[in-house]
Formats: structure tokens, sequence, C-alpha cells
């Protein structure tokens, strides 16, 4: 498994303002469903701006496990020769996702439509992430999962169905790796799979079916809520993907910048799906200046140039239909909100109980351990800004990437010094993020 080595820790401290342009890694999303979807087209696929992290380099790994060509063909460019709907192979081994629940859940229903049996296995991060809510639809579209520990935890083997079954599936969360299992072993069904959401989620999975040629239509449900339709067995075609730059990346270096006096930085072609930018609606209510230039799309996912400089923070509420948006997001924007005048109230954060930690206890000790003020009540975050942080503490990351960088960002602009006990897992999502930091003048050692 990854990351068997030693820790390494890292400490941030304030320094000068941050100044500088900068691209941040491709986003993880759109690179794991680029690799996926390519395997499942006919032809070939070419991928330019993939994010080179661990988590998608394991995706990678599975699609050539599973029959598909996948091949680097320069840095960030990737070329894809997929072996069509439903034409997986039976992996010789078991596919190691490392950290990636992504990674894992939505591999988990390509192959839950195709006639193969496999193996899904993991760090121990990820051995001890709940599967089971994955489980219950691909079930019910025919897909038989064997023997796995309570929740459906890793390793587990997954029979795909010999006849997949449409259904009409109502997720119990918002949830875009819910909905996106259930597509992807719809592309096998005959007919029609449904999925109704209550809450929309991130729609990278719809609008890359539709990039590729599928039959796919997304219609609103109630007051938040959609409901989509995709026809089965379709015959995917290899596409062009040009993968933006990653929002939930870009969060760091984004409040990074708003915290630390004086500071000025450009981050280009970030991706700006509504869907994604929660974190930025959020910020501008705090009174952070974000300015938006050079909009453009590809494969129906806009993109922008983001303008950001320090700013005078405040205390918001943030209500919990906004959670879908800006999920990964609430780590760092717990550290805005330290940082901020007043108090901050993040509603309806239960999704991150199941994350790569439990996020939500995991970021309160985090801002506690460095004297902030913070309080969890029910599924809600409570942070008490001052102003400023005192820091001097050391951050536990529980082997989660997000923890690790929201304290580094934590410390450029607290009073004292922060101190992370291991950085290694940042290479799962950002891998150039400290030398990033650092040429923007962040002071990492």
């Amino acid at each position: 498994m990854t990351h068997s080595g030693p820790a390494t820790p890292l400490e941030s401290r304030a320094g000068g303002p941050l100044s500088g342009k900068v691209r941040v890694p491709g986003d993880k999303s759109i690179s794991h469903r680029a690799l996926i979807l390519g395997a499942l087209a006919v032809g070939e696929t070419r991928i330019s701006g993939l994010l080179e992290g661990e988590d998608v380099l394991n995706t990678a790994k599975s699609m050539r496990a599973l029959g598909a060509r996948v091949e680097r063909t320069g840095p960030f460019a990737w070329k894809v020769n997929g072996v069509g709907v439903g034409g997986f192979a039976e992996p010789a081994a078991a596919l190691d996702f490392g950290n990636s629940g992504t990674g894992c859940r939505l591999v988990m229903g390509a192959v839950a439509g195709c006639p193969v049996t496999a193996t899904f296995d993991g760090d121990a991060s990820l051995r001890s992430r709940p599967m089971r809510r994955i489980l219950d639809p691909l079930e019910l579209m025919g897909a038989k999962a064997g023997e796995a520990r309570e929740g459906g935890r890793l390793p587990l083997t997954l029979h795909g169905a010999r006849d997949p079954v449409p259904i009409t599936y109502r997720t119990p969360v918002a949830s875009a790796q819910i909905k996106s299992a259930v597509l992807l072993a719809g592309l096998a069904a005959p007919g029609v799979t449904t999925v109704i959401e209550a809450e929309a989620s991130r729609d990278h999975t719809e609008l890359m079916l539709k990039h590729f040629g599928a039959d796919i239509v997304s219609t609103g449900e109630g007051a938040h809520g959609r409901r989509i339709a995709l026809t089965g067995e379709p015959e995917l075609h290899g596409a062009e993907v040009i993968v933006p730059a990653d929002p939930s990346s870009a969060a760091f270096p984004i409040v990074a910048a708003l915290v630390v006096p004086g500071s000025d930085i450009v981050l280009s072609d970030v991706m700006t799906n509504p869907l994604r930018t929660g974190l930025l609606t959020t910020l501008r209510a705090m009174g952070a200046s974000i300015e938006e230039s050079d909009v453009r799309g590809d494969a129906g996912e806009p993109m922008a140039q983001l303008r950001v400089r320090a700013s005078k923070l405040r205390g918001v509420e943030v209500p919990p239909e906004r959670a879908p948006s800006m999920i990964d997001e609430y780590l760092v924007l717990a550290v805005a909100a330290a940082f901020a005048e007043g108090t901050t109230v993040m509603r309806g954060l239960q999704e991150l109980r199941v994350k790569e930690s439990d996020r939500l206890a995991a970021t309160a000790d985090m801002l506690r351990v460095n004297g902030v003020k913070v309080e969890i009540s029910g599924d809600d975050l409570i942070v008490e800004g001052r102003g400023h942080v005192p820091g001097g503490g050391t951050v536990a990351t529980h082997m989660d990437h997000r923890i690790a960088m929201s304290a580094l960002v934590m410390g450029c602009a607290a009073d004292k010094p922060v101190k992370v006990d291991d950085t290694a897992f940042i290479a799962t999502s950002f891998p150039d993020f400290i030398p990033m930091m650092r040429s923007l003048g962040a002071e990492f050692s």
C-alpha cells in the first residue's frame, strides 16, 4: 500500500506577502472520470492537464488492469485506448486505489456493469471508509459483493452483473460518488437508468458522459434536486479532454492569499462549474477580493483566471444546501473563518465524517490546538474568529492530505508557527503543493 514510509513533518510560519501567478494541478474529479470514460469508450482519448497525483495514477493503473491501454505521452498528457462499454477484462490481481475513495467508488460502478470479478483494496485510510452505500444500488442492478468487513469496507470482491438491469435510484445523501457509480454501471444496462437527488451534487460525470457521446438528460427535481436519466448501451467514442485546474486545490493558495497581509496572486484556468464554486461564493460573502477573467470552457466545464488579494474577512453563516458544492473545501474555509472577525457557522457537514478521516472532528482539533475557539454542534461547525490565529500547535493529520494543507495555510499568517505531523499524504492530490506555495512566498521548513 502507499505511504508506508516514515512521517515527514513540516512547519509553516508567517512571512511576507504572497505574490505571483501559478496554475494548480488539474482537477482530480475530471482526471478520474476522463481515464474511466476513456477506458469505456471505443477509440482513442487524449487527455491534457491530467492531475498526476497518486490517487489519479492508481485509477490509471486500474484501467490498465481492466484491459484498457493507458499511456503517458508527456507532462500531464495521457492517451487511453478503450475497450468499449461492458468490455472490461478480469484483472489478474487486486485493484489498489491507495488513498482514493473517488477512484475506488467510481471504478466499482464501472466494474458492476461488466461480467467480471475484481477485488478492490487500498491503504489503511481507505480500508476504514464504508462502501455499503455504493454497493447497495449496484447490487440492485445485478452486481454482487463478496465478503467484506462491516459497512462493506475494503478489501472486498465485486462480481459484476452478467445482465445488468436499469434502476431508478433516489440517493440517500447528496453524493457525486453514489450518483456516478450508478450511472457508470447503467452504461451497460438496457433501457434507462435514473438517479434522483434531493440536493444536486457535482455534475462532472453527466457532463463528461455527454462529451463522450452518451444520451443523458438532467432536469430539475424539487427545490434543489436533479433527476438524471441515462440511456444504456451507448457506444462511447474517444474524445479530447482538457482538464481544468482543480478548484479544491486552488482553495489553499486562495485562502492563504486572503489571510496573509499584502498578498496579491493570480491562479490560471481554475474550474468555475457552479456546482464546485461554493467556496468562492462563501469567501466573497465574507468580504474576499476574488476577481474572475479570461472565462472559457472545455467538455462542458467552465474555467477562469482568478486574482486574489488579501482581504479583511467577517464571519458568516453557510447554509447546508451549499455543502455539495464545497464539501472538500470546508477544512480550509475553517482556516479563513479563524482569521475572520466574528462567528462563522457551517451547517450540515455530516459528509465530512466519512472522508479520508473524520474531517469534522479533525478540523476542530486543528483549530483548537492553535488557539482558535471552535465547537461542533450536531453536524454544524462553529468557528469564533478573532481576526488572528495564535498558532504554536502541532496538527495531527490522520493521513489526510487536506488537513495537512489547511494547517500549513494557517501557519502562513498565524502569530506563531504551525507544525503538521506528516505531509506525505499531500502527494495523493497535490504533489507540488509545497514547492508551489514556496514559489509564492510561503515559509515552510
